[in-house]
């Protein structure tokens, strides 16, 4: 099979041909992240994984993590030692991407995954489940332009008729996602999330330690090729093993993205995320009478005439808000500290300037 035949399985399209350009282009070959380590990263342009590491010049240049590679990143990278060894010099444009607010009080962003086609956004169907959760979900796979499809799994757990409870309040609550019941016990709907991975394209694993995803990844593979530990007796959650970000092909030629499960899910700037996961709001603040209404108490207001006569959760609106408020709130620290950051690159430009003056 020829190297640009390898590219295309890998991922690798016309819109990603279209960016490259310039000697740079010429003189480096196209791989793809497959795996990030503490210092290091592992590429892939065709059937063979190489260790990689990125140029002091892109390292010195990036302002933040965000400006490294990430898993399923594709970069230009040159090899040597017959091919057994790559050097980063440059990152492709991402036409997707998989990223949240970093954990804690810090503001910056934080790269999960990119050029990801489908989010799988895996929830278990027992004590796990949480609608609320689930919105953030949707809110941090739809910025970064990703499709989602919401996994509800161990639905072994749970009666028949407590599932189909979960499954009305998902339709109910203007998720507008497909939305797939698996079990990893009994094998039920692994078929029909198995039919939906495509050859050349990306999948992604999202969602909280112990919901399954590491056992459905092994079973999607067909072999117990990452560790897992057994369910834990008091409340029949898996202990989470998944401890990096590792991009791996299946048979058919599907790629699938494991990631540790999320304790945070804060986001920065993410209105289209939370325009398109809550488009039933957008569209009913549309039909309020008043352009600045702030949908608290006035009259003619469409959002709350939709609360009052049961067509809009109420819940689901506190939700928006909290959201729409927090991403605000994190976009301008976020901003103030890059103008921080360039203040102070100036001031050290100018003082070295002084300096060699002298």
């Amino acid at each position: 099979m020829d190297k640009e035949r390898e590219l295309v399985d890998l991922g690798f399209d016309k819109w990603f041909q279209d960016q490259l350009e310039g000697s740079e282009a010429a003189a480096c070959n196209p791989a793809r992240i497959t795996e990030v380590h503490r210092d290091s990263y592992t590429v892939r342009n065709g059937n063979r994984e190489v260790p990689a590491e990125v140029t002091g010049n892109l390292s010195f240049s990036a302002e933040s993590e965000s400006d490294l590679p990430c898993v399923g990143d594709w970069v230009l990278a040159r090899y040597y030692d017959n091919e057994t060894l790559a050097i980063i010099h440059s990152l492709l444009p991402r036409r997707t991407f998989l990223r949240r607010k970093t954990p804690g009080r810090r503001i910056d962003y934080q790269m999960i995954a990119a050029n990801i086609d489908f989010g799988l956004i895996v929830q278990a169907a027992d004590a796990d489940f949480n609608i609320r959760r689930l919105e953030r979900y949707l809110v941090m796979v739809r910025e970064g332009g990703i499709k989602p499809i919401i996994l509800l799994t161990k639905i072994d757990l749970i009666s028949s008729g407590e599932l189909e409870e979960k499954r009305s309040l998902i339709s109910n609550s203007g998720l507008d996602c497909v939305t797939l019941l698996v079990s990893n016990i009994t094998g039920e709907g692994r078929d029909r999330v198995a039919g939906l991975m495509e050859a050349g394209k990306t999948y992604c694993l999202i969602g909280s330690s112990g919901v399954g995803k590491t056992t459905l990844l092994n079973k999607l593979i067909g072999r117990e090729q990452f560790s897992t530990k057994e369910v834990r007796s008091g409340d029949g959650k898996g202990r989470h093993t998944t401890t990096r970000r590792q991009l791996t092909s299946l048979e058919n030629g599907a790629m699938i993205i494991d990631t540790p499960g999320m304790r945070e899910l804060g986001s920065i700037g993410a209105s289209e995320g939370i325009g398109e996961t809550f488009s039933d709001i957008e569209d009913l603040k549309g039909e309020c009478r008043f352009s600045d209404c702030s949908h608290t108490r006035e009259k003619g207001c469409a959002v709350l005439a939709a609360i009052a006569d049961g067509t809009l959760d109420r819940e689901r609106f506190q939700s928006y808000l909290k959201l729409v408020n927090e991403t605000r709130f994190h976009q301008m620290s976020f901003l103030e500290k890059k103008q921080r950051e360039k203040d102070f690159g100036r001031m050290a430009k100018n003082i070295m300037k002084n300096h060699h003056k002298k």
